[in-house]
C-alpha cells in the first residue's frame, strides 16, 4: 500500500488538456458575494440622492417669496357694467340662500335662511350670542315683519324648516336704523329692476379670489343708494338717514352674480353676507303674510255656486265655535276664542293681547252693534294669552262700551265672520287665490273686496266656511277659524252703555 500523502487540490485539466477553475459559488471563504456588494452600493447612492434633494427643497422653501398681489385699480368697463347690473341679476335669479354675520364678539348676530327678491320675502333663523329677544324665526314680506320668538333655542342658528310652523307668529315693529332693521333692509336692497348708475371713480378692483362657485373679482364700491323700506317700518327710509359708512366689498363672478358682501352699518358694525346661489327653494309665507303663493284666477261655475249658496249653508248650520288670530296694529297681536251664531247674527269672543297677558277683552256682536268690556284674565275666560279660553257664560255684567259699527280691525274681522251668512256687498268679482287645507279638509281660498275690507273665505268642497281672513291696516292677514257646532244662545250684554248719539233705554 502506498502511504504517501494525497496531492493538494487545484486546477485540473479536462480531458482535452484545458485547465478548469473552481466555481466562485463553490468556495468556502466567508464575506459578502459580489451581488450583495453591488446592492449596497446602489442603496447608498439612492440615500445620498434623497438627502441632496431634501436639502435643496428646504433651501428653496426658505428663500421663496410669493408674488406680490396686484395693486388696486379703477374698474374696467366690463367690471363696472357687471357691478351696475348686480341687483338686476339678483332680481332675475329670484332667490338665494343667505348667511349673515352682523357685529362681533358677544354682540354678534347670525341670520341663516333665504331671501326671495322677487316678492320680496325674507325667511331667516336668528341666532348668535347677541340675538337676545330676536332669537327665533323671522319672516318679512315688504314692510310687514312677523317673528316667532324662541328664547330657548340654541345660540347657533340653522336653516329654518321649509314648511314654517303654523303657530306663535306675531307682528313686529323694528325701529328704522336700529337692531336688525339695517341688516334686513340691506338684504332686500340687493335687488332692483334696473341697473344702478355708473359710479364716478369711486369703485375699484381690489383682488381676485376663489369661492365655492368658482373664481370671482373682489370689487370695492359704495352700497346702493335706492333701498326699499325696512321690514317692520311704517314707510321708506332714506339712505342719508341710515348714515351707512365704511368700505363695502363685493365678491362678483364673471356673470355678475354676487357671492359675498362685506360692509359696515351704523349701529351694527361689520356685516358679512354670504349668498348660496344654488340653494333657492320656493318659500312659503306664514298665514299672517298671506300664506302660500297661488295663481289667482276667476271662479269656475262650481266655485261660484258654492260662494252664492254660502249664506244659506251657514244659516242652516246655525253656529260655530271660533278661534281668532289677529295681528292688527304695530306690535298688537290678538288671540281669541268664543262662539258665533249665524242664525241669530251674534258673536261672543274673549280676546287676549299678547302684550297684556293678564287682561281679557270680551267682544259681543249682535243686531244692535258691537260691545266691549275689559276684565282680568281669570274672570274673562282664563287660559294663556296665546290660547285664551272661551268667554264666561252667561254674559257677565260690567262696563260694556257699545258702538253701532266696526271701529277697528278686530271689529271688522268678527263682523265679517257673522255677516258671511247674509248678502255681501262686493266691489268687483271674487277671485280664487289657491287651494289649501283647513282642519284636514281641502278648501278653495276665495278673495273678495267689500266697501270696508279685503276678505278671504276658505270654503271646503261641501260648501262650509272654514276660515275668514281680513287684510289688516299694517298689511298683515288676521284669521277667524270656524268649526260648525251647536252654540249657546248668546244674549245681549246687560246694562251696556248705549252707542254715542243713541237714546238711553
Amino acid at each position: 500500500m502506498d502511504s504517501s500523502p494525497a496531492p493538494a487540490r487545484g486546477p485540473s485539466p479536462d480531458p482535452g488538456g484545458h485547465t478548469i477553475e473552481p466555481d466562485a459559488t463553490d468556495t468556502d471563504s466567508p464575506g459578502p458575494s459580489r451581488a450583495n456588494r453591488r446592492r449596497r452600493t446602489v442603496l447608498l447612492l439612492l440615500a445620498l440622492t434623497a438627502v441632496t434633494s431634501a436639502t435643496a427643497l428646504v433651501i428653496g422653501l426658505l428663500s421663496w417669496a410669493p408674488d406680490p398681489p396686484a395693486p388696486a385699480r379703477p374698474l374696467t368697463v366690463p367690471e363696472a357694467e357687471r357691478l351696475a347690473a348686480m341687483r338686476v341679476t339678483n332680481l332675475r335669479d329670484l332667490r338665494a340662500g343667505v348667511h349673515v354675520t352682523a357685529g362681533t364678539g358677544a354682540s354678534r348676530t347670525d341670520l341663516v335662511g333665504w331671501v326671495d327678491w322677487s316678492r320680496p320675502l325674507l325667511y331667516l333663523d336668528v341666532g348668535g350670542p347677541g340675538a337676545g329677544t330676536e332669537r327665533g324665526l323671522l319672516q318679512s314680506a315688504g314692510p310687514v315683519l312677523v317673528t316667532r320668538p324662541d328664547p330657548a333655542a340654541v345660540p347657533t342658528p340653522a336653516a329654518p324648516p321649509l314648511v314654517p310652523p303654523a303657530d306663535r307668529w306675531r307682528l313686529r315693529h323694528l325701529t328704522p336704523g336700529t337692531g336688525l332693521a339695517p341688516v334686513l333692509e340691506l338684504l332686500l336692497g340687493l335687488a332692483a329692476d334696473r341697473p344702478d348708475p355708473a359710479l364716478d371713480g369711486g369703485a375699484r378692483w381690489v383682488a381676485s379670489d376663489v369661492v365655492a362657485a368658482g373664481p370671482v373679482d373682489v370689487l370695492q364700491a359704495p352700497l346702493p343708494t335706492a333701498t326699499p323700506p325696512a321690514p317692520g317700518s311704517p314707510g321708506p327710509v332714506s339712505t342719508a338717514a341710515n348714515g351707512r359708512d365704511g368700505p363695502t366689498r363685493y365678491w362678483l363672478d364673471r356673470d355678475g352674480r354676487l357671492h359675498k358682501l362685506v360692509t359696515r352699518l351704523p349701529g351694527v358694525g361689520p356685516v358679512t353676507v354670504l349668498l348660496n346661489r344654488v340653494d333657492r327653494p320656493t318659500l312659503r309665507p306664514v298665514d299672517a303674510l298671506g300664506g302660500r303663493p297661488g295663481l289667482p284666477r276667476a271662479l269656475t261655475d262650481a266655485e261660484q255656486r258654492r260662494l252664492d249658496r254660502l249664506p244659506a249653508r251657514l244659516r242652516g248650520q246655525r253656529g260655530a265655535t271660533l278661534t281668532l288670530t289677529a295681528p292688527v296694529g304695530t306690535d298688537t297681536n290678538l288671540r281669541g276664542a268664543g262662539w258665533l251664531s249665524w242664525a241669530a247674527g251674534t258673536a261672543y269672543v274673549a280676546v287676549a293681547d299678547l302684550g297684556v297677558p293678564d287682561r281679557r277683552t270680551l267682544l259681543h256682536r249682535d243686531a244692535g252693534g258691537l260691545s266691549r268690556t275689559d276684565l282680568p284674565a281669570e274672570t274673562g275666560g282664563g287660559g294663556a294669552a296665546d290660547t285664551p279660553g272661551r268667554p264666561p257664560f252667561p254674559v257677565p255684567g260690567g262696563s260694556w262700551r257699545s258702538t253701532r259699527s266696526a271701529r277697528d280691525d278686530l271689529d271688522l274681522l268678527v263682523d265679517a265672520a257673522v255677516a258671511a251668512a247674509g248678502p255681501v256687498r262686493q266691489s268687483g268679482a271674487a277671485v280664487r287665490v289657491r287651494e289649501d287645507l283647513a282642519a284636514g279638509r281641502t278648501v278653495d281660498v276665495v278673495e273678495l273686496r267689500t266697501a270696508d275690507a279685503r276678505l278671504r273665505y276658505w270654503i271646503d268642497r261641501d260648501g262650509s266656511l272654514r276660515r275668514v281672513e281680513l287684510r289688516t291696516g299694517p298689511g298683515a292677514w288676521a284669521q277667524v277659524d270656524l268649526s260648525p257646532t251647536v252654540v249657546p244662545r248668546l244674549g245681549p250684554p246687560p246694562r251696556a252703555t248705549p252707542p254715542s248719539g243713541a237714546p238711553r233705554r
